[in-house]
Formats: C-alpha cells, sequence, structure tokens
C-alpha cells in the first residue's frame, strides 16, 4: 500500500523547500567551483572542442539544421557557468565521447532569470541577470551537434527574480501590502496567470532553438510553494484552479512553439508520478503529457519523505524509489481514466477523487531525472546505477542525472 503522506501542505513544501535548496544553492556555488576548476591544467583531447573559446569572431547565423532526438537518449545537466568555462564544459562533453551519453542540457534561462547567450531580440539583449553567461553558445552547439551530441536549453519558467524586478505588476505579490512575494531564499515568482509573460517565455524559445539547441525543456513550470504562503496572492491567477491555470500555459506553449519544430519538454516534481493531487503547485501528470514530446519527473530518492512507500530512509531505497515511482508513471500514462484530486476542489457526499479522462499516451514520453549528488546519503556509482536500473525496469529507455555541480559519476557509466 502507498503510504505517501505528502498531501499535507507543511509535509510538500518542506519537501519541494529541499529540493530547490539542492537546486539553488548547487548552482550559487557551482561559480566558485567553475573557477577554480579552471586553473587547473585539464588535457583536452579534441581540438575541435579546444578551439571554442570564448568570445569566438564567428558570425551569429542562424542554425539550419538539428538533431534528431536519440532513443534512448542518455543525457547530463550542464550549468551556464560551467559552459561559459571551456576547460569545465570540455571535460562534460568528453564524457559523451567516452560512454554512453548522448546529449547535454545547458541553461538558457537560471534560476536567477539571467539570460545565458547573446541576443539581438529586445526583449532579451538588455538582460542584465546576475548569472552566468556563455559568450559563444552558438558555436559551442555546434561543436557538440559535429560530435552528434544532442543538446537540450533547459528554461527555468515562473521563478525569475530578473523579471519580477523589472516587471512587479506581473510577479506573485504579498497579499498583506501589495509588494513582491518572495520565497525563502529570497527568490521571486512570476505569476502563472500572467499572460503577457508567456510570450516572454514563447519567444526565448524561439530563439534558443534559432540559436542550434534541438529540445526545449522548461522547470520551475509551478506555483510557489516554500515560502509565507499566509501572504501570498495570485492576482493574475485569483480565483483559477492551479492545475487549469499551468494547464492553460502548457497548452499556449504547444501552440505556439510546436510549429518551429522543436521538441519540447516539461520538469516536474518527483510525486507527481503517485499523487494524484496537484501538490498545490499546480503540477497533475495527466495534465503536463499532452502537451510535451517528453515528461522528466525529478524522482530523486533524497527528496522523498520517511516512510514513503513504507521505506524509513528513502536514501537507503534508490533503486525501489525510482523504480516504483516511474512504474506508476508509466501506468497512469498508459491509462484512459485515472483519479484525480484537485486543491481546493468541492467533491461533496464522497471521498473519492474524480476520474480524469484522457487519451493513452506513449511510455516512451517519460524520461526521468536522476540524482548524482550527494545529498541525504551517499550518491555513487553503485547507487547512480541503481536507479537507471530502476528506470529501465519500469519499461523506459531514456534518463538525464542531474548535479547542480556538475560533477559526474563516471564509474556509474558505461563505456
Amino acid at each position: 500500500m502507498l503510504k505517501n503522506k505528502t498531501k499535507k501542505p507543511f509535509l510538500v513544501g518542506s519537501l519541494l523547500a529541499g529540493f530547490f535548496a539542492v537546486s539553488y544553492f548547487g548552482v550559487s556555488q557551482i561559480t566558485q567551483n567553475v573557477y577554480s576548476d579552471a586553473s587547473q591544467n585539464t588535457k583536452v583531447e579534441e581540438k575541435a572542442l579546444a578551439s571554442a573559446e570564448i568570445g569566438s569572431s564567428k558570425k551569429t547565423e542562424p542554425v539550419s539544421t538539428h538533431l534528431k532526438t536519440p532513443e534512448p537518449l542518455k543525457g547530463i545537466y550542464m550549468t551556464a557557468c560551467a559552459g561559459s568555462m571551456p576547460s569545465f564544459r570540455n571535460r562534460l562533453a568528453k564524457i559523451a565521447d567516452d560512454t554512453e551519453i548522448n546529449s547535454i542540457i545547458i541553461d538558457v534561462k537560471d534560476y536567477s532569470g539571467t539570460i545565458s547567450f547573446k541576443s539581438d531580440n529586445p526583449l532579451f539583449k538588455d538582460n542584465g541577470g546576475t548569472g552566468c553567461k556563455i559568450s559563444d553558445l552558438r558555436e559551442f552547439v555546434e561543436v557538440l551537434h559535429e560530435k552528434n551530441i544532442y543538446t537540450i536549453a533547459r528554461i527555468t519558467v515562473f521563478q525569475d527574480p530578473y523579471y519580477s524586478k523589472i516587471h512587479p505588476e506581473l510577479a506573485v505579490k504579498r497579499l498583506s501590502d501589495g509588494a513582491v512575494w518572495k520565497d525563502r531564499k529570497g527568490l521571486s515568482f512570476i505569476d502563472v496567470g500572467a499572460k503577457p509573460y508567456w510570450d516572454y517565455i514563447v519567444a526565448l524559445g524561439e530563439e534558443s532553438y534559432k540559436l542550434g539547441f534541438d529540445e526545449l525543456n522548461f522547470d520551475y513550470i509551478r506555483f510557489p510553494s516554500d515560502g509565507d504562503m499566509k501572504d501570498i496572492d495570485f492576482t493574475w491567477s485569483r480565483g483559477k484552479n492551479k492545475a487549469v491555470a499551468l494547464e492553460e500555459f502548457f497548452a499556449y506553449l504547444h501552440e505556439k512553439l510546436s510549429p518551429t519544430g522543436a521538441k519540447l519538454s516539461a520538469d516536474l516534481f518527483g510525486m507527481t508520478t503517485t499523487n494524484t493531487d496537484d501538490l498545490n503547485i499546480g503540477q497533475v501528470l495527466e495534465r503536463t503529457l499532452p502537451y510535451f514530446d517528453y515528461v522528466m519527473p525529478m524522482v530523486y530518492p533524497s527528496h522523498y519523505p520517511p516512510y514513503f512507500n513504507g521505506w524509513k530512509n528513502p536514501n537507503l531505497q534508490v533503486y525501489g524509489v525510482v523504480n516504483f515511482s516511474m512504474s506508476h508513471a508509466v501506468s497512469r500514462a498508459e491509462a484512459t481514466t485515472t483519479p484525480i484530486y484537485l486543491m481546493g476542489e468541492s467533491r461533496i457526499g464522497t471521498s473519492t477523487p474524480p476520474k480524469y479522462t484522457k487519451k493513452p499516451e506513449n511510455r516512451l514520453k517519460l524520461r526521468p531525472w536522476l540524482q548524482d549528488f550527494q545529498y541525504g546519503g551517499t550518491y555513487g556509482a553503485t547507487e547512480v546505477r541503481a536507479q537507471i536500473r530502476a528506470t529501465y525496469d519500469a519499461g523506459l529507455t531514456s534518463w538525464i542525472l542531474w548535479d547542480p555541480a556538475n560533477k559526474y559519476t563516471l564509474g556509474a557509466l558505461e563505456k
């Protein structure tokens, strides 16, 4: 029996806060790690990669060709900070030379709202975000393509301190005084219902695809959860069910970006695979699948609560957590109906969640994020490989490893 207690608001907020602590602080620390690594005399075996230096004088003409999505896809994540330094990014690219990795996902808009590449588009050219920038990103993508490495542009969506600052009228507000609301880390969000911002995200997706990226990945597609939720006001989404509001955004992305030819993927909190509510952040698996080519649940074992599925410490059950979660996701993807509970929805006279009718989806749309970072337990080659095996045993073929420090466990990867 599933002993998932995440329906308690305080527990969901705690879990989400833990996840974003890893994501945010890991990325914050990467700058120091990158500059430290840059001082090392790293031997770069690939001459083409070694020549991809910052400040390349190549003309920034649109890339006309894109790679087909590999099946299976096996990827790693690269921050913009790592991507801004040839010695660091070359080592990450070399992982694809030496192992089964065939894809790299790179930040084009990070947690700070910083656009990592140069653009003449008025919407982006004056972006003054505090994050890292990659001055020759187009050239680097071309080099990766020459090596047959599939490239994915990661776009952090509604968590955007930069855009919230210059457009406070679109931001999530404090209920008490109408000022911009911030979470526990001091980060602000754009209201999911702020439709003027949707066009900003669509334009960024179009620019990223023109830059040469093969796929557009959308992260932080959610309502905020880990701040003072008693003093929060969604002025653009007021009176609307969160899951419905988010699905409207998904539909808009699909409508506007699918014609470009870009593959689209969405990141979801891991518990969307097993919870039938929206975790109070608007994310529901069934309401996401129809609008994206790939859906990527973040099933990091360290981010599951004690006694999840009866396991006292999920960190000691890395295979079990991933296999249980993704097996549930497969069943729900292929089902024609599934019970869905939406936060705030009235269910007078019954305790049974309503059925959500849907068309069956291909299980291979599911592509989990797997944990390759130290948090809550030890994650070495054994633990990382166990998660990969759990993914395969759930009937899936593709996965991407996440480490905010970009230091991956090579011993977990096949040559």
